[in-house]
């Protein structure tokens, strides 16, 4: 269990650029669990994960990995973070050796990291031919999943996924949220950062909205894009469907707005029209 505890956060403290990131910040985040962090840009979400990864150091408050400070190293190992465009990151002259780079910072065995570079290819689904390929020769969608796959080599208990989906063309992003979905069901706990109604209703079981630092909603996804105020002011829109709902009953048809998927819709407009 990942537990965030009173976190605030202010960057360049006593100058005339002083800002508040994080105020007094409290969840937890359960194993196996899929969390979505959805925010207007400036609320504070990218704060937050670095701090859950260990990557800024606590100013107030505490984060703990399993009952372990995220201070120590073996806890912060247990963290996998993958920031958006994390195709910008690569760097090694093909995709195994950049897949290959963390775990041969960790010390690990030839014969183990090989073994890690293959299984994490496999499991974003990158074929195994292209191991000796350039990563700058390959897709968009490709290069992220080398980047991604470079982080589940490292085999962390917690992925934190920064806007995974940004830039990707409509089929990349289908595909990269497939492989998602994968990790989850495989047992992978999940903290997914997103302005995307759309892919957290899709994929979170649960979603905690941030706004100027502040958690305004915790809850499941369905009951946040019911709250048209909480949305407002954070800055952010429900899915498509939930929106047609919503305007569905401005128009005077009493209809279930917290529907989110086309199916749920379409039981429940045909179940009005009875």
């Amino acid at each position: 269990m990942i537990d965030v505890k009173n976190v605030s956060h202010t960057y360049a403290v006593g100058t005339p650029f002083e800002k508040t990131a994080l105020r007094e910040i409290s969840f937890s985040v359960s194993e196996g669990e899929f969390l979505a962090i959805a925010g207007h840009t400036g609320s504070g979400k990218s704060t937050l994960i670095q701090i859950i990864a260990g990557l800024i150091n606590l100013q107030s408050g505490a984060v703990e990995v399993d009952g372990e400070s995220v201070s120590v190293q073996t806890a912060r190992r247990k963290i996998g973070i993958v920031f958006q465009y994390p195709e910008h990151q690569l760097f090694e002259e093909t995709v195994a050796k950049d897949i290959a780079f963390g775990p041969k910072n960790f010390g690990l065995a030839e014969a183990e990291i090989s073994k890690r570079v293959e299984e994490a290819m496999k499991f974003v689904g990158l074929e195994l031919s292209l191991k000796d390929v350039s990563p700058f020769e390959l897709s968009g969608g490709q290069k992220r999943r080398v980047a991604i796959a470079g982080i589940l080599a490292l085999k962390p208990k917690y992925l934190i996924l920064d806007e995974p989906t940004a830039g990707l063309d409509p089929k990349a992003r289908r595909n990269l949220l497939a492989e998602i979905k994968k990790l989850h069901r495989a047992g992978m706990t999940i903290i997914f950062v997103s302005h995307s109604m759309e892919d957290i209703a899709n994929l979170a079981s649960r979603v905690a909205v941030l706004a100027q630092g502040k958690i305004l909603f915790d809850g499941e996804p369905r009951e946040l894009f019911a709250q048209e105020k909480i949305l407002d002011a954070a800055g952010l829109l429900p899915p498509p469907v939930t929106q047609l709902m919503l305007e569905l009953n401005r128009a005077g048809l009493s209809v279930d707005a917290g529907a989110i998927t086309l199916d749920e819709a379409e039981r429940e407009i045909l179940r009005q029209l009875k």
